[in-house]
């Protein structure tokens, strides 16, 4: 059996920025939803909640950050970096529930508009705009360190270019009077913080569940390791991860030369599978051409 071990030796990311942009975000999630009530403005009080679900997503990925850096113990030899897919998933079902209230809140209100005072939406807005802005430039800064950076910076982004939608709605509830702007816009952000949770759901069910991650080819891996001079078959193929960076594949291989040089074949293997997959741990066993059906492997495939 040969371990090859392909770990990302990347400097981990800095977590004050991200520290400061959830800062930042709680601020403005309280700021929205107390003058959302106040003037009875559907699309104040979804866009908090749409920054709130970012706040949750930036709180894991400060604490999956943090978690995963954690070594691996004798009983968990993976370490902890499932733990954000079971945390994204409790909070994406009780997200779900939030959002059903809001987006049924919004379709009443739009069958019988509320008067929203559009200048003070505005100016709310704005504040709320300008605070979303600086929280996705400090995360800008940290974004190419690792994917959880990434997609804080993504999902900061997204309340940037929300509240300029709730903005672009102030302006027309205050210049043209369109008072059905506002719950329309509050039930286009709930459509689209939806979308998003099925996402995740969906993403942390599979990762649970140890399927092949997104973005990964299971057909198109066994024909590229097919595809090494010294491979001559591949079986028990399987590909996982155990959290955003760290994918895993093990497998069965049957060498084609009666002696194969093992060193030489496990570094191909390797540089293929970080470069072209991002797949950075990997266990593979060894069979000679001669060697028969496996035994005692009923999970093979």
């Amino acid at each position: 059996m040969e371990h090859n071990h392909n770990h990302n030796h990347e400097k981990p990311a800095s977590l004050k920025n991200l520290l400061f942009a959830i800062i930042i975000n709680g601020g403005i999630v309280v700021f929205e939803m107390v003058f959302g009530l106040m003037i009875q403005s559907m699309a104040l009080i979804s866009d908090a909640v749409h920054n709130l679900s970012d706040i949750t997503t930036m709180s894991f990925s400060y604490w999956a950050e943090k978690i995963s850096r954690r070594p691996a113990t004798e009983m968990r030899t993976y370490g902890y970096r499932k733990v954000e897919f079971i945390a994204a998933f409790v909070n994406s079902l009780v997200l779900s529930v939030v959002i059903a209230f809001v987006f049924w809140e919004s379709v009443q209100r739009l069958l019988t508009p509320a008067d929203v005072p559009g200048r003070t939406m505005l100016w709310v807005a704005v504040i709320a705009f300008v605070g979303n802005g600086v929280a996705t430039l400090l995360l800008q800064k940290i974004s190419t360190r690792n994917f959880n950076m990434k997609a804080a910076w993504l999902h900061s982004l997204q309340d940037a270019l929300f509240s300029l939608g709730v903005i672009v709605g102030a302006l027309l509830i205050t210049f043209l009077g369109w008072r059905f702007i506002d719950p329309l816009i509050s039930i286009v952000i709930c459509l689209f913080i939806a979308r998003e949770i099925y996402k995740i759901i969906r993403h942390t069910v599979n990762s649970l569940m140890d399927a092949v991650p997104e973005g990964i080819d299971f057909v198109s891996v066994k024909n590229d390791l097919l595809a090494i001079s010294s491979v001559a078959e591949v079986s028990d193929l399987h590909i996982w991860q155990t959290g955003t960076d760290q994918k895993l594949l093990s497998a069965h291989l049957k060498s084609g030369e009666a002696s194969p040089d093992h060193e030489s074949m496990i570094h191909a293997i390797q540089e293929m599978l970080a470069h072209k997959y991002g797949i950075n741990h990997t266990t593979l066993q060894i069979l000679p051409s001669s060697a028969g059906e496996m035994e005692h492997c009923n999970h093979c495939n």
